[in-house]
């Protein structure tokens, strides 16, 4: 996030690999990292290793799945894929009625 300390991935695991820590992890925050580094489908996997939490929000607007220029459906089917089973958490603002904007959720089930 602009203003912050780490406002890139490579910051981020520069550091857990200077720590050393078996128990340090990323949180990936997929909103931010769309404005700030874009290519989300190729870093994550790239480093899938030492994300412990993936945190979703389209981009623009901060709104659920689908409602931006995020893929979600490509990004989901690629962590799937390459076996993540760790955290995935949604931190955004409905579009409109809280009701509507997990309507979403009825594609991945």
């Amino acid at each position: 996030m602009p203003g912050f300390y780490l406002v890139h991935t490579a910051d981020a695991l520069q550091i857990i690999k200077e720590v050393g820590h078996r128990n340090l992890w990323v949180q990936y925050d997929v909103y931010h990292m769309q404005i700030m580094e874009g290519n989300l489908t190729k870093t994550i996997l790239n480093n899938l290793g030492t994300l412990s939490h993936i945190q979703i929000a389209d981009n623009p607007g901060r709104h659920e799945p689908g409602t931006g220029e995020i893929n979600f459906a490509n990004l989901f089917k690629a962590i799937e894929t390459a076996g993540y089973d760790r955290w995935v958490g949604c931190e955004y603002k409905p579009a409109g009625r809280t009701e509507d904007g997990l309507q979403w959720l009825s594609l991945y089930r």
